[in-house]
């Protein structure tokens, strides 16, 4: 009897522990569709750069038969088409022929991975780190750019993103001077399925934001999302506005981490690099958010933002859906471009 008992307790085991690895191996299944899709959505939102791009150095790279200065010459031209940046390109350039010449390499095909791995590294600069700094919680966002980048539109899909890690998150809607922002955000929140602060239109921008912070704290939330004006042909306005919106944060939430995620138009370009420049003097900018990748051949502006700005890019959008705002990875980014 107790031998039989024995052998079923032991087979009870067994069959416990095959369905604890079964459990396992789903999971990592799923994790793996999962990174699948997530490639997937990226490598097609950045089509149109990989065809400016890749598709052009590719057709480059089979019309030489041997490594000379007019090969790098045409990389130039296509990576400043690009919006990679002249300063960007330059450097990347000039390390791609040191690599060439190092590894003695005489075949044009192998040019295309150094390059590859050249962009990379002008990518990586030292204390720059290209995710969110929203742990431990609390955490408050101030979301900063132009009218018409895409700036509520990135908040609302952000805090879809959050809510769906079981983050508890309230957004303050400190843009209170462009006709309907407050309604738009609204319209967000509801999506998004989180609450939302709000004024009247014409408010002072920095009451919106202290009743946020209070919000926030007295509902336990872990972050605290503020959209804010982009009103950029006024830079003193600007800068007074959002200093104001800084003190009140400092002030009233001093324990919290602090993220001032600018918002750029990627289909811009070049002029996305000149609306980071004026931003970067009027506040601490630590991170960027690049909308609209997916209507563009000027994903390039990217590695400009963290080469030649030292920006971080830090959420990129590459579809219309609620769902289409991306963690940004330099790796993911570039092998999507290039593979």
């Amino acid at each position: 009897m107790f031998k039989n008992l024995f052998r079923r307790d032991k087979n009870d085991k067994q069959r416990e522990e095959e369905k604890e690895i079964e459990i396992v191996e789903e999971k990592n299944e799923t994790l793996e569709e999962s990174k699948v899709g997530f490639f997937g959505k990226l490598k097609a939102g950045l089509d149109k750069t990989r065809k400016g791009m890749t598709e052009k150095i590719d057709s480059i790279l089979k019309s030489y038969t041997k490594i000379d200065e007019e090969l790098f010459d045409d990389l130039e031209e296509i990576l400043v088409t690009a919006d990679v940046g002249i300063n960007t390109t330059m450097n990347i350039t000039d390390n791609l022929k040191d690599r060439v010449k190092e590894e003695g390499m005489t075949d044009p095909q192998g040019v295309k991975e150094l390059l590859k791995e050249e962009i990379k590294e002008a990518m990586r600069l030292p204390n720059l780190s290209n995710t969110l700094k929203i742990n431990p919680s609390p955490a408050v966002i101030l979301v900063v750019g132009v009218n018409g980048v895409g700036k509520t539109t990135t908040i609302g899909k952000l805090a879809y993103n959050l809510k769906k890690e079981n983050k508890k998150v309230i957004l303050a809607a400190g843009d209170t001077f462009r006709a309907g922002a407050i309604e738009q955000l609204n319209e967000w929140s509801k999506r998004a399925e989180v609450d939302l602060v709000t004024h009247n239109e014409g408010a002072d921008p920095a009451a919106v934001i202290f009743d946020g912070i209070q919000a926030a704290k007295a509902r336990k939330c872990d972050v605290l999302i503020c959209d804010t004006a982009g009103r950029l042909h006024n830079k003193k306005n600007l800068m007074n506005e959002l200093n104001k919106i800084f003190r009140v944060v400092e002030r009233e939430y001093p324990d919290a981490q602090k993220e001032v995620l600018l918002v750029l138009d990627a289909t811009t370009g070049q002029n996305a690099i000149s609306q980071a420049k004026v931003f970067k003097e009027v506040c601490n900018i630590s991170g960027v958010a690049l909308t609209k990748l997916d209507g563009t051949a000027k994903g390039g502006v990217a590695i400009a933002l963290q080469s030649e700005l030292g920006l971080p890019v830090k959420l990129i959008g590459v579809g219309e859906k609620i769902d289409d705002l991306q963690q940004f990875n330099i790796d993911d980014f570039v092998d999507a471009i290039f593979d």
